[in-house]
């Protein structure tokens, strides 16, 4: 994995103990948006702190709301080009799509920051830096917010960095 990866999550993506949830937040910035639109998967609300030089209240506790949302990697491709995501949220309320709807009609690109936090440490997102895409072809109606993505320098790299294989971590074979 990537230095980007603290131990704590690179832990739980290996072991996934019980008592450890990865909470996954989107943060989306664009100039149309009086503040941040900060969504975490989850049922209930996140209350956690950014990382020191985070694009907006750095260093600062922040309030992710809870929205379902998803990530769809793209299948590999074939010739090699850089690939491209899905990011799909569900349920979302008349704020953030009046929101949206404004910032797809102007030139300016809208930012999407990804960031897990573990349940049992709040204190820092546990991949720094988080990731940063653009979002493109994004599509608003009433249920649901759907926009592809390309990571800037990440196109290439398998999620969630680093690949388990039976060679390197034995423990897989059974």
């Amino acid at each position: 994995m990537s230095d980007r990866w603290s131990r704590a999550i690179k832990e739980a993506y290996a072991a996934a103990p019980s008592d450890t949830i990865i909470l996954h937040t989107l943060e989306l910035h664009h100039p149309a948006f009086s503040t941040p639109l900060r969504v975490v998967r989850d049922h209930q609300d996140l209350t956690a702190t950014l990382e020191a030089d985070a694009p907006v209240d750095g260093g600062q506790a922040v309030l992710f709301v809870a929205f379902p949302f998803d990530f769809r990697l793209p299948p590999r491709k074939r010739d090699g080009g850089p690939q491209e995501l899905e990011i799909v949220i569900d349920s979302v309320d008349r704020q953030i799509i009046a929101a949206l709807e404004d910032a797809v009609t102007q030139p300016h690109p809208i930012i999407a920051y990804y960031r897990p936090y573990l349940s049992t440490d709040l204190s820092q997102p546990h991949m720094i830096p988080p990731l940063r895409v653009q979002l493109r072809d994004v599509r608003v109606d009433v249920m649901r917010v759907t926009a592809r993505a390309r990571p800037d320098d990440y196109a290439q790299m398998p999620f969630p960095g680093e690949l388990y294989t039976p060679e390197r971590f034995p423990g897989l074979l059974r």
